[in-house]
């Protein structure tokens, strides 16, 4: 099979290695790294002899991952403030791994979330995922339920209508940036979490803001801060399956903000300031 030949059996895959990739490591630009990396070993590859292209390329791509994880976690710890994964904003809301879970994710070892996404997310059986990570099946067995019990609390459990999400998206939009403190007590849940990651890079909560009262205390003082510029909506959208928006801020630089909705009300909202996470939503935000 000629370059050209490899090519058309791995171009119509790329999107769904993409994917898998982005699952396991939370970064647009490193799950095109790993794809790309995986596609150039398929060139080296005999091909003649891979009787089923997708699974050989999914464990490729599964162990790129798993290589790339172990040291993403030592840069982690070094890591300024929260973290949180690089934002996909989209149309539509997808509810395979939203943004809590992708956080949840994040707290696994690198076997434990590959196994967990390649059976619980993408379905495959555990033969062909103790292949992927070079486990034995009863072993994959036990990682994904080990994950399963660690992320359990952040699946989502209570599923949003795509407009009512919007519209309490909107309204969250107005009030925060209208100072309207009364709306927004109505809009958050007694317990709500904020986590905004600015990697060091703009200003950002270094631990997540917790509970209604300082909640609110919070979007007054930004409000008092910002009130003599205003940011600029650019999309309502849905990032990282969870209703929210994309800014462009008083700095002149992007925001996302996602929001978790629990039976009407926001139960968690997660904001990414970090410039170098927002970088591959350039022009596309804005359509």
């Amino acid at each position: 099979m000629t370059g050209a030949g490899a090519a058309e059996t791995f171009d119509p895959l790329r999107p769904r290695l993409i994917r898998v990739a982005y699952r396991m490591l939370g970064s647009v630009a490193d799950a095109e790294d790993v794809v790309q990396d995986a596609f150039l070993r398929w060139l080296a590859t005999d091909r003649t002899t891979v009787r089923e292209p997708e699974a050989f390329l999914r464990r490729v791509v599964t162990r790129l991952c798993l290589d790339q994880l172990k040291s993403a976690r030592a840069r982690r710890e070094e890591y300024r403030g929260e973290w949180l994964p690089e934002p996909i904003v989209e149309e539509e809301p997808v509810e395979d791994v939203t943004l809590p879970l992708l956080v949840a994710l994040d707290r696994l070892s690198p076997l434990e979330r590959a196994a967990f996404l390649l059976h619980d997310v993408f379905g495959l059986d555990f033969d062909e995922v103790a292949q992927s990570i070079d486990r034995d099946p009863a072993a994959a067995r036990q990682l994904a339920s080990r994950a399963r019990v660690n992320v359990r609390s952040e699946r989502p459990r209570f599923p949003v209508e795509k407009q009512h999400g919007l519209e309490i998206a909107a309204a969250f939009f107005s009030a925060s940036r209208g100072g309207d403190l009364a709306g927004l007590q109505t809009l958050l849940k007694q317990d709500v979490s904020i986590y905004s990651d600015g990697g060091g890079k703009r200003p950002a909560g270094y631990l997540p803001i917790r509970g209604l009262a300082d909640a609110l205390k919070l979007h007054s003082s930004l409000f008092r801060f910002v009130r003599d510029g205003q940011s600029q909506l650019v999309r309502y959208g849905f990032i990282n399956g969870l209703p929210g928006f994309v800014t462009r801020e008083t700095d002149g630089l992007l925001q996302t903000t996602a929001l978790l909705i629990e039976q009407g009300q926001i139960r968690a909202v997660y904001v990414m300031r970090n410039p170098d996470k927002l970088a591959h939503l350039g022009q596309g935000a804005l359509h």
